[in-house]
């Protein structure tokens, strides 16, 4: 098998590592960010991650994730929930990503400064005019803990919110840049929101990422394979991208090793991603209309969880 490197070293690109690895190549990550690291990010894992994790020799509930059973939506005066049909995960980044960063090099892979590379997880690129920019935002807070995880939608903002490790509560979401100046004032403005929120106690400040874009890159760079959110940055209320992150990653460093072609390697993305990208980009559209209200009670919330899922 070939020596692989990698660009990055958050989910996509340790899991990259993982994979190369266990097809018996020898890997290097080129990583400069020090970790554990918190991160803006909703912290919600599909029930599918622990299979895509499985298949890199490791097992997710030795983290000891928080268990997530139902999903609440609200939007409007519409407000359904249902239970998943499997069990989902809460983690916070902070320990996701040390861990697989750590199961990487002690499987073996070396971390360097720099140098070209086979795979690129370097994340989304975003440029964006002012005014109007969408920016992502958490934080973390203590409370009475809760196993849902609970979308609040406001036009084009929405608020998700659900348990982590160790009770923790984490509370993120994104919206136009004007709207989150002070976003715990912006929080209390919905009666929904301020009802969630009133016995929780927010632990450190506010963290910001932006301005965010979503699309699909699914071309080579360079020939390199791109993978996690450089190859395709999926709205997050989905709460997909860290399930599209491991496969995407796992594959593109399982193809990197084997030599598959590039070409090769974006069909299986573009078959893996279509739903994720295509269905939760018109539900977005939708969330942010008058009919929203209305298609959603009409809806069963088991089959919008379902179809945003990776194929």
């Amino acid at each position: 098998m070939k020596p692989v490197r990698i660009l990055g070293g958050g989910p996509a690109g340790s899991s990259a590592a993982i994979a190369a690895l266990r097809e018996g190549s020898t890997v290097a990550i080129i990583e400069r960010a020090k970790f554990p690291r918190h991160k803006v990010c909703g912290e919600f894992l599909s029930p599918a991650i622990a299979r895509a994790l499985d298949n890199l020799g490791l097992s997710l509930c030795d983290r000891k994730p928080a268990q997530i059973r139902r999903m609440r939506i609200c939007i409007g005066s519409a407000d359904k929930s249902a239970n998943l049909a499997e069990s989902a995960y809460g983690l916070s980044r902070y320990r996701f990503d040390h861990w697989l960063w750590q199961s990487a090099l002690q499987m073996g892979a070396t971390s360097v400064g720099h140098g070209a590379a086979d795979i690129i997880t370097t994340g989304r690129f975003a440029r964006a005019p002012k005014g109007g920019r969408l920016f992502g935002f958490k934080a973390h807070f203590t409370g009475p803990s809760d196993n849902a995880v609970e979308l609040f939608f406001r036009g084009k903002a929405y608020v998700g919110i659900n348990c982590i490790e160790d009770g923790i509560t984490n509370v993120c979401g994104i919206a136009p840049e004007e709207d989150i100046r002070d976003i715990d004032l912006w929080l209390h403005r919905d009666p929904a929101l301020r009802e969630r929120v009133a016995p929780l106690t927010r632990s450190w400040d506010w963290i910001f990422t932006g301005p965010l874009t979503f699309g699909r890159q699914l071309v080579a760079a360079d020939g390199a394979f791109l993978a996690g959110d450089a190859l395709n940055f999926v709205d997050p209320f989905t709460g997909s991208g860290l399930l599209c992150a491991i496969l995407t990653g796992s594959l593109a460093g399982q193809s990197a090793a084997r030599g598959v072609s590039p070409d090769e390697y974006n069909r299986r993305c573009g078959r893996l991603l279509a739903n994720p990208y295509g269905i939760s980009s018109f539900l977005r559209k939708m969330a942010a209309t008058r009919l929203a209200p209305s298609m959603l009670r009409l809806s069963p919330a088991s089959l919008l969880f379902k179809y945003t899922r990776p194929a």
